[in-house]
């Protein structure tokens, strides 16, 4: 239905798909394979929860997300795909990401794609997903491992929208 429309994107394991609808890093798994059989490339949202940042997990959480995937579809199904990376303690809470918080997260994410396969994770986009706002989009944007945003809120308002495409 979705490619009926002209999709070409479907975000898989959103973190409000997570939170509110129970999805696992399994069934994440799963909707990721779905997207690609269906010729839709998967946007995989994942990033750590308040607690667990505060707990020191934040990169055993974001290798064991990306492990379901590439457990089950393979690390070559990465080079059909897009990672955001979503701090879900940063979304909709008032507390924002550093920009060096947000890149440490992103040169992980990367380097561990890396130690799977080089080329993969330098082709890779991983965009931010974490409450990009016009204020805080350059500096984000501007970071070495940060290739663009999955923006949310911001998006419904229009000039917040174009603030943030502007600052880039």
């Amino acid at each position: 239905m979705l490619k009926e429309f002209g999709c070409q994107y479907v975000l898989v394991g959103h973190s409000e798909r997570r939170t509110y609808y129970g999805d696992t890093d399994q069934s994440v798994a799963e909707r990721f394979c779905q997207a690609q059989t269906q010729q839709l490339i998967p946007i995989l949202c994942i990033g750590e929860t308040l607690e667990q940042r505060e707990a020191d997990q934040t990169f055993a959480v974001v290798e064991q997300q990306l492990d379901a995937v590439i457990n089950l579809a393979g690390i070559n199904a990465l080079s059909a795909a897009v990672i955001a990376y979503e701090p879900v303690w940063a979304i909709g809470t008032g507390k924002t990401a550093t920009d060096q918080q947000a890149q440490e997260v992103h040169q992980h994410i990367r380097q561990y794609i890396a130690a799977k396969d080089a080329s993969i994770a330098e082709k890779i986009q991983i965009l931010y997903g974490g409450s990009a706002k016009p204020d805080n989009a350059k500096g984000l944007f501007a970071m070495p491992d940060i290739d663009g945003g999955l923006i949310g809120g911001a998006s419904l308002d229009a000039d917040s929208f174009l603030k943030i495409y502007n600052s880039i």
